[in-house]
């Protein structure tokens, strides 16, 4: 059964840092592209990083590039999200998703759900003082 599952979730202060995990059992994230998205109360799901199947190529929504590094270590199947400079419009369920097995490995991912077959169940970070 494939899986993800997410963990680093937390209450951090404005300007702290945490480090989230996507874990997955079940298959090899090698032929997956990897997205983090995140939906906060009231808002719509949206695309925040995205990283190719070989770790190449990632992507970042506007509002955390420069903050947040997106990696992944296929030996451990994992891929991680490191979010520095947190910001309280950063609080939210993040979620990782996994899109493929793909052809290129070097496809770096969208950062639209549409695309996205499997899914974790999220991971709450709340950023506030």
């Amino acid at each position: 059964q494939l899986q993800l599952v997410e963990s680093g979730g937390g209450l951090v202060q404005p300007g702290g840092s945490l480090r989230l995990s996507c874990a997955a059992s079940g298959f090899a994230l090698d032929y997956y592209s990897i997205g983090w998205f995140r939906q906060a109360p009231g808002k719509e799901r949206e695309g925040v990083s995205s990283i190719s199947a070989n770790g190449d190529n990632t992507n970042y929504a506007d509002s955390v590039k420069g903050r947040f590094t997106v990696s992944r270590d296929n030996a451990k199947n994992t891929v991680y999200l490191q979010m520095n400079r947190l910001k309280p419009e950063d609080t939210a369920v993040y979620y990782c998703a996994a899109d493929g097995p793909v052809n290129l490995l070097d496809y770096v991912g969208s950062l639209t759900t549409t695309y996205y077959d499997y899914w974790g169940q999220g991971t709450r970070v709340t950023v506030s003082s």
